[in-house]
């Protein structure tokens, strides 16, 4: 992890973990960037390589992922007490993933009583040479009445 880009939030990366199982399983790490925005860390392991002749990220490990850090951003933003439904989730794997880690910021572009819309930027070396990006629609939990 580079110190100049990710400040590590422990409390919610352990939150995280005991949410999410798969974010434990992955490793996933919660910060923020230098400007104190939401930032996602995928530390680079060696069991991550999908295609060791290049090597390159398997493309199953950067969706999850990119889901992951798109339930808890919402999770965390709309302060909800369970995690949204996922209705709908595209990923574009633009460049291989390399052997490095790998950051990630969410944008909520809609959040509705019902619905809401959030997109996922990824990126390794360069925050504007990303590697994949996805968009999703969620479920918003019942609210209690």
């Amino acid at each position: 992890m580079n110190p100049n880009i990710f400040q590590l939030d422990t409390q919610l990366t352990g939150k995280a973990h005991q949410l999410m199982p798969y974010s434990a399983a992955i490793n996933l790490k919660i910060g923020t960037d230098s400007q104190n925005k939401r930032l996602y860390c995928l530390p680079f392991a060696q069991q991550n390589i999908g295609n060791i002749f290049l090597p390159a990220l398997h493309g199953g490990l950067i969706g999850g992922f990119l889901q992951s850090c798109i339930n808890l951003y919402l999770l965390e933003q709309q302060n909800l007490s369970e995690p949204a439904r996922i209705i709908d989730y595209t990923t574009d794997y633009l460049l291989s993933g390399k052997a490095l880690d790998s950051y990630a910021q969410c944008q909520i572009l809609h959040a509705g009583k019902r619905i809401s819309h959030v997109t996922v930027t990824m990126w390794q070396n360069q925050p504007d040479k990303p590697i994949a990006f996805a968009r999703a629609h969620l479920q918003m939990p019942a609210i209690a009445g």
